[in-house]
């Protein structure tokens, strides 16, 4: 029981990190381009950056814990 506990906690840290990470990052671009609208393709360009590798994170993260369970 100790052990899927264990299991299950990493694994909900794994959802809600990028989770978080989405958030902020959405946030930040929208007051970036309310400040400056011109500036738009670079804020768009480094707001999809960020989110691929939070997205990859994730899926590693939730890979490993699928493999811890098996």
């Amino acid at each position: 029981m100790d052990r899927n506990l264990a299991l299950l906690v990493i694994f909900s840290i794994c959802i809600l990190g990028p989770c978080w990470v989405f958030l902020t990052c959405g946030n930040a671009s929208i007051n970036a381009l309310g400040r400056n609208p011109s500036g738009s393709p670079r804020i768009f360009t480094a707001m999809i950056i960020l989110l691929v590798f939070a997205e990859a994170a994730a899926i590693i993260a939730m890979l490993i814990v699928f493999q811890l369970f098996s």
